[in-house]
């Protein structure tokens, strides 16, 4: 194990490549479900980078940063948001839910991963930005 996966815990090696791959994976089943759904692509254009104000939330410091970033790219909220608009046939909801999880796949498939509070750079899928070969 390398120093960096030692000291934040990122996947390395196979691992790695299979969250990608899960992500990749996520990213295109929704976009597929979405498709089927005949949701609005303008509404997906609209809101498919939303979760990623989230990280406006470093403004403040990287821990509470990570927290509220890790918060919007976690599959909990949207996955009860997908259940929920099935449940009560709210299409909005559903649309939401499918977008949200869909731009959670993408992230993870290039390699944008949940955040350690070592700052926005450090992530479970291994470092990201200008200094990841640092």
């Amino acid at each position: 194990m390398d120093e960096q996966a030692a000291e934040t815990g990122a996947a390395t090696g196979g691992v790695n490549i299979l969250l990608r791959l899960e992500g990749l994976t996520l990213f295109v089943g929704m976009v597929m479900l979405y498709a089927a759904w005949g949701g609005s692509w303008l509404v997906f254009a609209v809101l498919f980078f939303v979760p990623d104000l989230s990280f406006l939330a470093y403004l403040a410091d990287a821990k509470f940063g990570a927290m509220v970033y890790n918060a919007a790219h976690s599959y909990m909220a949207p996955v009860t948001l997908m259940t929920l608009g099935f449940g009560f046939a709210s299409p909005l909801t559903l649309s939401i839910a499918l977008i949200w999880l869909a731009h959670i796949g993408i992230d993870r498939a290039l390699g944008y991963g949940l955040k350690y509070s070592a700052g926005f750079g450090f992530t479970h899928l291994g470092r990201i930005g200008r200094q990841k070969d640092a």
